[in-house]
């Protein structure tokens, strides 16, 4: 059943104030099953359009649930994407938890945009012509729905679970073989996990190509100088204070993020 636009307004009121205070919510899901995609799109605009008049400034896109195991668990057959702000970057590697209320980490590429990216039916080959550079990256994803009990609908009206991030100093070209790219996870110093970038969608140039080609439905466009975080290379381990996370990718070196 599909919502009516005050109903829906409710709900991201929920998740703005949720993010605001600090504090977790229901799943959505269960509140009212009749919610669908274009009603979570619908919540997770109307709060990015009004963090944007509160004057934070969007830096980039992300993608999530890119990998068959995810998309499997919550019953999906796409990803999800949720939109990043300047205050999500963090440049000294240093993520503070205080600001946060469950936090996990995800190691995966990062593009960065010289030229905008819209069009119809964008390709693997548009995503690499329109790339200044590609760089490793942390995504900080945290939760605004209690316990991580979250449907596809709740993950993407909670801004694709869009908390924080970290991107690396070593750029490469977008024409590199990123799929074979691999990386390991190490958390306080003991390996975690291992991926490559044939995990993201086979190739992390197909998840930024489908982004681009999804947001046309819901007239948002991917634009020059953003930072597009294109998926998982692995699963997210939960992260708290005192936590110390290291990915080493090969070609574009390590980096590390600090939970204080």
């Amino acid at each position: 059943m599909f919502m009516k636009k005050m109903e829906r307004e409710e709900y991201s009121d929920m998740l703005y104030e949720a993010e605001r205070s600090r504090t977790q919510i229901q799943p959505l899901t269960s509140m009212d099953g009749g919610l669908n995609i274009d009603d979570a799109y619908y919540i997770q605009l109307n709060n990015i359009d009004r963090a944007v008049k509160a004057g934070q400034v969007i830096s980039g896109k992300k993608i999530g649930l890119t990998s068959e195991g995810m998309q499997k668990q919550l019953g999906v057959g796409e990803p999800d994407y949720g939109h990043l702000f300047e205050c999500m970057d963090c440049h000294d590697n240093k993520v503070s938890v205080d600001v946060l209320i469950q936090p996990k980490i995800e190691a995966e590429l990062a593009f960065v945009l010289k030229d905008d990216l819209s069009g119809e039916n964008i390709t693997a080959e548009d995503v690499v012509a329109a790339t200044d550079y590609v760089v490793g990256a942390f995504e900080i994803v945290d939760s605004r729905i209690a316990d991580w009990k979250i449907k596809l609908v709740d993950t993407i009206a909670d801004n694709a679970s869009s908390g924080r991030y970290i991107l690396g100093t070593k750029r490469i070209s977008p024409t590199s073989e990123l799929a074979d790219i691999t990386m390991n996870l190490y958390k306080n110093g003991e390996f975690l996990a291992t991926g490559s970038g044939a995990a993201v969608l086979g190739d992390p140039c197909l998840a930024v190509a489908w982004l681009a080609n999804r947001l046309k439905d819901y007239g948002v466009m991917l634009k020059k100088g953003e930072v597009i975080l294109s998926g998982a290379f692995s699963a997210a381990p939960e992260a708290t204070r005192g936590d110390k996370f290291t990915a080493e990718f090969s070609e574009l070196g390590t980096i590390t993020a600090e939970f204080i």
